[in-house]
């Protein structure tokens, strides 16, 4: 029969966090310095994600940047793929891809995620901490450190300390302001007075500052305030879903070793040492079950393994695993409901390639120029004056015309009469319609526009014609 945590009250365990005090003030947490297997590796993968995460803005294909989410000129480039305001069903059908692939992946495998590859996490553990442990200690020290007056040694460590973060702070600014606007124009805002592109400027000490705030103050409330996908977990993870979980069938009841080995008889193997508290970024006791606060650092498995390794007990007391197979002793990956977002998810897949693959080469948008109706000309002439917004998405040099479908209007270019339009760009112009006043019968009708390329018709615009009656 399997045992009850005698410990997890779920009545009241859930009613506060562990970073707010009772009178509710923040908590500070100083976690332990964690060292071992999962450690290890989660360090490893750090470099490999942080080397392709500052590498991205760098990475370029035929000239053009890898990745690119300018949000200010509404351009998208994702793997040197360009997308356009045109293709905005195409950014839907990423956007739902992609959530849809985070709650597939959060049912199967919990916040492994958050664990494992946030930036947040990232850079909060794997960087800002590990200084932080380089120039201030272990928890205990930086507990001393901070409780002690305003000496010589606390200036230097604070100062040396805050100095490194601001500019790792500077740098991360910089990374997001590349991945916005591209690597170039922010090396053109960086090599130039802040008075020559004072709103690039801003915007690299505002990323800049904010970077400095969570990582030197605000910290784990990043992910436990702002970050939605903590409470979102509570909605998707079922009791088949894997996360970092304490076996409560093998460690209850928890005590202490005791020498006489009668005392021993008939308790679980947790030791009650606490460690696995002390090492705990968001400052939980993971044997009170899944908390929204976890981020499944493994930082706890860690520190249990090596007190079941000193105590001579088998590991694994804190691993991955799910509710059920702890208390079933066996784990059902494949279950309905993952099976169901899975097909989803190749359903969303297959339609955003079909959409993709038949995406058009070239998008025209044909708009009346602002505040303008008609002009008559002293031949008898009326026209009208017409913005249009052309956008090649192909890799490739084209050719582009204008032709009306109305009999005896003719399109005047302002500029050249063919458009070139260079790889992966947008041209922005203007253009007349023209004709005879004498052939007006409605003061405002329908026209046509065809859109020409290499002599055959790539679009059809529809647009209106205002002119006097004669």
């Amino acid at each position: 029969m399997a045992k009850k945590n005698p410990h997890l009250n779920p009545e009241t365990f859930r009613d506060a966090l562990a970073t707010v005090q009772d009178d509710g003030k923040r908590n500070w947490v100083y976690p332990k310095k964690v060292k071992g297997y999962f450690y290890k590796y989660r360090t490893y993968l750090s470099w490999v994600l942080l080397g392709v995460l500052f590498a991205g803005p760098f990475i370029k294909v035929d000239g053009r940047p890898w990745l690119l989410f300018n949000i200010f000129e509404r351009k998208f480039i994702i793997f040197g793929a360009v997308f356009w305001p045109q293709d905005t069903y195409l950014l839907i059908f990423l956007l739902l891809i992609f959530f849809v692939f985070i709650i597939l992946f959060t049912v199967a495998f919990g916040r492994v995620w958050c664990g494992w590859a946030c930036p947040q996490t990232l850079f909060m553990e794997m960087v800002f901490r590990k200084i932080e442990y380089l120039i201030e200690g272990d928890a205990n020290q930086q507990r001393t450190l901070n409780a002690m007056p305003w000496n010589q040694e606390k200036i230097t460590k604070k100062t040396v300390k805050i100095v490194i973060f601001g500019i790792i702070a500077l740098l991360i600014g910089h990374l997001v302001m590349a991945y916005l606007i591209g690597v170039d124009e922010v090396l053109t805002i960086i090599s130039s007075p802040p008075s020559a592109h004072l709103t690039g400027f801003i915007g690299l000490l505002a990323f800049s500052g904010v970077f400095m705030f969570v990582f030197t103050w605000f910290r784990e409330q990043a992910c436990l305030v702002v970050c939605p996908y903590g409470r979102l977990q509570g909605v998707l993870l079922d009791n088949n879903s894997i996360n970092v979980m304490y076996d409560y069938v093998r460690g209850e009841p928890r005590a202490p070793i005791r020498k006489n080995p009668s005392e021993n008889a008939d308790k679980g193997d947790c030791v009650d040492c606490n460690l696995c508290v002390q090492v705990c970024p968001t400052g939980i006791d993971i044997r009170n079950g899944i908390q929204m606060e976890c981020v499944n650092c493994t930082a706890c498995i860690d520190a249990c393994d090596e007190v079941m390794v000193k105590v001579d007990r088998p590991k694994g007391l804190i691993r991955y695993a799910s509710e059920n197979s702890i208390k079933q002793g066996f784990q059902k990956l494949l279950t309905n409901r993952v099976k169901s977002y899975i097909v989803i998810l190749v359903l969303l897949i297959a339609a955003f390639v079909t959409l993709l693959a038949t995406r058009e080469d070239i998008a025209a948008t044909v708009t009346r120029f602002p505040g303008m109706t008609y002009q008559l000309r002293e031949d008898g002439m009326v026209t009208n004056l017409y913005q249009i917004t052309l956008i090649n998405k192909t890799y490739e040099e084209q050719e582009v015309s204008l032709a009306s479908l109305v009999e005896g209007m003719e399109v005047e270019i302002v500029g050249e009469q063919h458009l070139m339009l260079a790889p992966q760009s947008k041209y922005e112009g203007r253009f007349f319609l023209v004709r005879n006043q004498d052939e007006v019968r409605v003061n405002q009708e329908k026209v046509e526009i065809s859109v020409l390329h290499l002599g055959k018709e790539i679009d059809h615009i529809e647009t209106n014609f205002t002119a006097p009656i004669k």
